[in-house]
């Protein structure tokens, strides 16, 4: 009988240690589309992913100066460091699209904010980044590679 409670504790344990991980294959540093940034995707203590930029192949302007976020709309940010700038927001793991959905990413090159959401295919070191303004059929796909 002792044998039964341990088995059946053990099963419980590695069922519900799968269940907390499932989404996290996301977590990591991401190299984006155009090879000129990394992004990584961090959870939260409230569940949710976030992105932040951590290098720039170009951290400096042609002046010599750090990049700054000339771009954004906000007069207060435009201020803000383009290294280490939150771009991925807000983002919930839906297992059953197995799609991380409800986020926003923000693009310093034009200054403007995106509905998005992300996925994989096949393979969990290309993920798929999908950007869009009111409904989803209308928007850009890129692909970000994972850093290893």
């Amino acid at each position: 009988m002792q044998v039964k409670k341990i088995l059946f504790c053990l099963t419980i344990l590695l069922v519900s240690s799968n269940l907390f991980a499932q989404g996290n294959e996301i977590l990591g540093v991401w190299l984006t589309q155009d090879n000129d940034s990394k992004v990584k995707i961090s959870k939260s203590t409230n569940g949710k992913y976030y992105g932040e930029i951590i290098w720039l192949l170009n951290p400096k302007d042609d002046t010599g100066n750090i990049r700054k976020d000339t771009k954004n709309p906000d007069n207060n940010l435009k201020s803000h460091n383009i290294e280490g700038l939150k771009i991925l927001n807000d983002f919930e793991y839906n297992a059953d699209d197995k799609e991380w959905q409800d986020g926003t990413i923000y693009d310093p090159k034009s200054g403007s904010t995106y509905k998005c959401y992300m996925w994989f295919k096949t393979d969990s070191d290309k993920l798929y980044v999908k950007g869009y303004i009111g409904f989803s059929l209308i928007g850009k796909t890129v692909s970000w590679k994972r850093v290893k």
